[in-house]
């Protein structure tokens, strides 16, 4: 077992996942303690161009499994080729994205490589022993475990979206194919079309920025104010419980203990109270503006910045000076 940090890259339609962009930061940080290097792992069909985007990130070695049985996520194939790139790289650690795609795959990769696994991590160290120390959040986020690993074993850790920086720097990476030793087991699930919810928009978990809307909206055509703004902040739109329910916006936005949790950079409330399930999916924002015309609305305990506003005079005012500010 060597002292590198692995990164398994995800991919979609050709475009890398920021939040795996993150992983090879907080990659770097433990490379440095533990005396090793950033590896990084692609899947998928026609990787160069993507490869080619590592090569400023800091990365030494890439590993390429290229074949166009990987061309869409097959959680089967790619837990045998991601596996396949452990095996080759023989990391000490191994991290991920904490996405969709990296909550199916890290467990099955965990159990076929006899690894221990931390999901969903906002704080990664290694203590004397050169073992991964890993915070992360329990109880919606009520409280955080303190996870130690053991250093005799493979140590696989999903990093939370918007937690560590976009990596900077660094010269062109090593390429190392990895063939795709097909097996007709890992054809019992087929994977024949990949749909996005929620169209072209972004997704809440991922985003670095997230306007959500709440009931005050009254209506799903109201919610073009805060897709005007989310658009000029170049964010993803969200909704509360009440509004999904009421059919302003698909759940598939939803923010909260019953929806999704988000973690972005900045999370702006339009109308929305601050219901106890909602702040839930919420609070690990980093800065968190609440625009409500309740003064004493839950949500401004838990904002860094409150306007107390009608959302419908405010929230337009607002999309207009980031775009002034935008344009220059």
């Amino acid at each position: 077992m060597t002292k590198d940090i692995f990164v398994f890259v995800e991919q979609r339609g050709g475009t890398i996942l920021p939040a795996a962009l993150q992983a090879i930061s907080a990659a770097a940080q433990l490379a440095a303690r533990a005396g090793g290097k950033v590896t990084a792992g692609l899947v998928g069909q026609d990787l160069g161009p993507l490869a080619d985007k590592l090569d400023s990130t800091g990365v030494a070695t890439t590993y390429l499994c290229d074949d166009a049985a990987l061309g869409m996520y097959q959680p089967l194939r790619y837990t045998r080729a991601i596996s396949e790139m452990i095996r080759k790289a023989d990391p000490q650690i191994v991290l991920l994205a904490a996405s969709f795609m990296g909550r199916d795959v890290a467990p099955r990769v965990a159990v076929r490589l006899s690894a221990g696994l931390a999901t969903d991590c906002t704080e990664l160290d290694l203590d004397a022993t050169g073992a991964l120390v890993v915070r992360r959040p329990i109880y919606n986020g009520k409280a955080t475990s303190r996870v130690h690993f053991n250093p005799a074993r493979l140590q696989i850790a999903s990093v939370r979206p918007n937690t560590f920086p976009m990596p900077t720097g660094g010269a062109k990476a090593e390429r190392i194919s990895v063939a795709y030793a097909a097996d007709a087991s890992d054809d019992r699930q087929t994977t024949k079309e990949i749909a996005r919810t929620g169209g072209a928009e972004k997704d809440v978990t991922e985003a670095s920025i997230v306007v959500s809307g709440g009931r005050s909206l009254k209506s799903e055509e109201n919610f073009k104010i805060i897709f005007d703004l989310a658009h000029a902040l170049d964010g993803a739109v969200g909704a509360s419980r009440a509004a999904c329910d009421a059919g302003y916006q698909p759940h598939s936005r939803q923010v909260g203990l019953t929806g999704k949790t988000v973690t972005p950079q900045l999370y702006i409330a339009c109308g929305i109270s601050g219901a106890i399930q909602h702040l839930a999916g919420m609070r690990g924002s980093r800065r968190i503006v609440a625009i409500n015309t309740d003064k004493e609305a839950p949500i401004f305990k838990v904002a860094d910045y409150g306007v107390v506003a009608d959302i419908f005079t405010f929230v337009p005012l607002l999309t207009e000076e980031v775009k002034k500010a935008r344009a220059h």
